[in-house]
């Protein structure tokens, strides 16, 4: 069943301006994907966080959302002037979840939009996202002895940085249909069991982070099928492919891109498993980003040639008629 109605799209552009892994010396391009080509000593910035500009289009229509801001509002920026990329023409900004990676940016990256806006533009800066990720958070880390406070998303900054902030639970319709949030996504995988070191304090008290916040974005690409990207995937990447199956009503899926969160010694065990589930739902291209990891990134590679992409900051997927 298609719960969202949602409209097919022609064709579509993600550009990743941020990611934990840069490479000057990757300059090749595809059909179906782009690397850009800097001259030195100007470089393309890496860190340990995500974001990416996503346009779509269908006939005439065209729209350009941003999913999540990174980490420091110095590397992102750098990124999209070296890019050469049109902060005023991004309508929506979507968070995937309220951890610092994928935020700190915003404030830089809100006010830039507004700078780079046309004048006769609405004000304000709609910004995607689910209550939960204003949440007090923190992280249990063992070899520390002792829970770490992480950076919280405060509402009222980024209002002050010209943030509207939307705040749903469900799926929610941006770029007039074209694409849509998963909003919660249903937990059914069992390996896939969150992030048990994380920390949120609900109604006053201190538990493990239950990630309600965690969501995708979804398009539904004509005559290809899904195209599902992840922040962090805390509620599993299966688990958000399957939601976003189920809620779209599309069995087939062309791309999954994204962080996985499968680095560290606690996600080894569940590498295997959830390689052998993608298998299973085998997506034409896999593009696992961020917080995936090394080993994961170099098993996908080794075990789904011909669909894995390895991403570099910068490099631009074009997902359409011919790929």
């Amino acid at each position: 069943m298609n719960e969202l109605n949602i409209r097919e799209a022609d064709r579509l552009e993600i550009t990743v301006f941020m990611d934990n892994y840069t490479d000057m010396l990757l300059v090749e391009s595809t059909g179906v994907y782009k690397r850009p080509q800097i001259p030195l000593p100007q470089i393309l910035l890496a860190e340990h966080g995500l974001s990416c500009l996503i346009k779509v289009y269908a006939g005439a229509e065209e729209h350009t959302v941003l999913m999540d801001a990174a980490i420091t509002p110095a590397c992102l920026l750098n990124n999209i002037e070296l890019l050469k990329a049109d902060p005023g023409s991004i309508e929506v900004v979507v968070l995937s979840h309220g951890h610092p990676d994928h935020f700190l940016g915003l404030v830089g990256l809100l006010k830039l939009i507004s700078e780079k806006r046309d004048k006769g533009a609405t004000p304000g800066i709609p910004l995607i996202l689910h209550p939960d990720a204003f949440l007090e958070r923190r992280l249990n880390i063992p070899a520390i002895g002792r829970p770490v406070p992480i950076p919280v998303l405060n509402e009222d900054v980024m209002k002050e940085a010209g943030a509207v902030p939307v705040k749903s639970e469900k799926a929610f319709p941006i770029a007039n249909g074209l694409i849509h949030t998963t909003g919660e996504i249903e937990r059914k995988i069992p390996f896939e069991k969150g992030f048990p070191r994380a920390e949120a304090k609900v109604d006053g008290n201190w538990i493990t982070d239950p990630f309600r916040d965690d969501q995708g974005l979804v398009i539904k690409l004509k005559g290809k099928g899904l195209v599902v990207i992840s922040g962090c995937a805390h509620a599993g990447i299966i688990n958000t492919v399957e939601h976003a199956k189920k809620i779209t009503g599309t069995d087939k899926v062309h791309a999954v891109l994204g962080g996985f969160h499968l680095t560290g010694q606690l996600f080894d065990p569940i590498i295997q498993p959830t390689i052998d589930q993608m298998k299973r739902i085998n997506p034409d291209y896999v593009v696992p980003m961020h917080c995936t990891g090394w080993k994961a990134i170099n098993r996908f590679a080794e075990e789904m040639p011909g669909k894995f992409l390895l991403n570099t900051v910068g490099t631009t997927y074009l997902f359409g008629e011919n790929f």
